[in-house]
């Protein structure tokens, strides 16, 4: 008696089990890297007014404190954003020589000397948003334990236009309360970024004497329970 179906179809079962479990890996794989903030929320970097605020120039080239413009970072949960007020206190008409001298200077900054004389806020693009059910980060105890900036805003001081460089995940966060050490210094050196980059650099992502009598001085023990953030 001829057969109904060729030999060769016998391996359909088999072939087509090996490409649905190919085709799901795939799925997971992708889901698993294109669905997550480190793809899409990394590298984040919005237009912002006139251009974009220097952080190169104004942080790394003139050395200015993250504080003299996030002047609330160490009582606050929020970093705020400063006032134009701040901003035209060296961006006033006569404050500065390259007004004078570099036209390019006076356009790139008009927009604050406008909005100020037109008594307005200056409507920067927030970068760094976390979720609305992730209410609580402070800012302040974080900056308190020895939390640099550029453990979660990465060398921002040598952004000629920020961009978000950390993914801000709940598994990251976790990473960083389960080994808190690899990321701490000194808390009155957190806002020195260039010094902090090539400190934990050397570091390896370990701690070392400094940090471990740190998180014994002060106690540390970061939560990892759903409610220390989601309340």
């Amino acid at each position: 008696m001829s057969l109904l179906f060729p030999k060769w179809t016998n391996a359909l079962p088999t072939v087509g089990a090996i490409a649905a479990l190919l085709g799901a890996s795939g799925v997971v794989g992708g889901f698993w890297y294109y669905a997550t903030p480190k793809f899409y929320d990394a590298g984040y970097m919005p237009t912002q007014p006139g251009g974009g605020f220097s952080h190169q120039i104004h942080a790394g080239k003139l050395g200015m404190d993250c504080r003299y413009c996030h002047t609330k970072v160490e009582q606050s949960p929020e970093a705020n954003i400063p006032n134009v007020a701040t901003c035209i206190g060296c961006h006033a008409d006569g404050r500065l020589t390259k007004l004078a001298v570099e036209p390019k200077h006076k356009e790139r900054t008009d927009f604050i000397r406008q909005a100020y004389n037109a008594n307005q806020s200056i409507e920067w693009r927030r970068i760094h948003k976390l979720p609305d059910y992730v209410r609580n980060f402070p800012h302040a105890t974080h900056i308190r334990a020895g939390v640099s900036c550029y453990s979660c805003h990465g060398q921002i001081d040598a952004m000629p236009i920020v961009a978000q460089a950390q993914p801000l995940s709940m598994g990251w966060c976790l990473d960083c309360h389960r080994n808190p050490e690899a990321s701490l210094v000194s808390p009155d050196k957190v806002t020195q970024l260039e010094w902090v980059k090539k400190h934990l650099d050397e570091r390896g992502g370990q701690g070392d004497a400094e940090t471990k009598a740190l998180v014994e001085k002060l106690k540390l023990n970061p939560p990892e329970n759903c409610g220390a953030c989601h309340y």
